[in-house]
């Protein structure tokens, strides 16, 4: 009779054990599919971005190196995107991807603010629907950065709360790292506009 007692505990430990494992997986799974809806938004930036280069060359012939900055930024912010991408809640290639992201977003509003200086440029349609385009996918973004914390906040809420972060080390579930703006104060300055 005490060895069904015993058998019966250690099989509801075990279901206990093996329904928290699950569930640190579904959370983990959200979490990489909340970066992965993230990665799409910055792909679709990137596109963008030579799109509105090109179109503002002939325009911006003796502003070369802002262009040149913006290309030099979208380049790393790539790398970074495709870094984070294989490691999706890793520290580095999070933080790696939001100082990359924050170059460009300096180096894009250092591009609009040289805009302003240019009448024919601001009433190009091209430029405008470049401009627009981007500032649909600057908002898909943002929205899909909010779903990747809040994500990542339940799993890491989860991952370390008791009994869940026993099985979380037993397991190798590690913390996954939030996404969060890393600019400087310099990049944080709206740029200003002159009229």
């Amino acid at each position: 009779m005490g060895g069904w007692i015993v058998l019966a505990i250690a099989a509801a430990f075990a279901f206990v054990v093996i329904g928290i494992y699950n569930r640190l997986v579904a959370l983990r799974n959200r979490y990489k599919n909340a970066f992965a809806q993230i990665d799409v938004q910055l792909k679709r930036r990137y596109d963008l971005i030579p799109n509105l280069v090109e179109a503002a060359k002939g325009y911006l012939a003796h502003e070369r190196q802002t262009l040149e900055a913006v290309i030099a930024a979208r380049g790393a912010a790539v790398a970074a995107a495709q870094r984070a991408a294989q490691a999706p809640g890793e520290p580095a290639a999070m933080t790696g991807l939001a100082q990359a992201e924050g170059a460009l977003g300096g180096a894009l509003g250092r591009l609009l603010a040289v805009f302003e200086n240019y009448p024919d440029l601001k009433a190009n349609q091209n430029i405008l629907q470049v401009q627009e385009e981007l500032t649909s996918t600057e908002n898909k973004i943002a929205f899909a950065r909010q779903g990747y914390n809040d994500s990542v906040m339940t799993y890491n809420t989860k991952r370390e709360s008791f009994p869940d972060s026993v099985v979380a080390g037993i397991f190798g579930f590690k913390e996954a790292t939030l996404l969060e703006a890393t600019e400087s104060a310099e990049e944080r300055k709206a740029p200003k506009v002159k009229f």
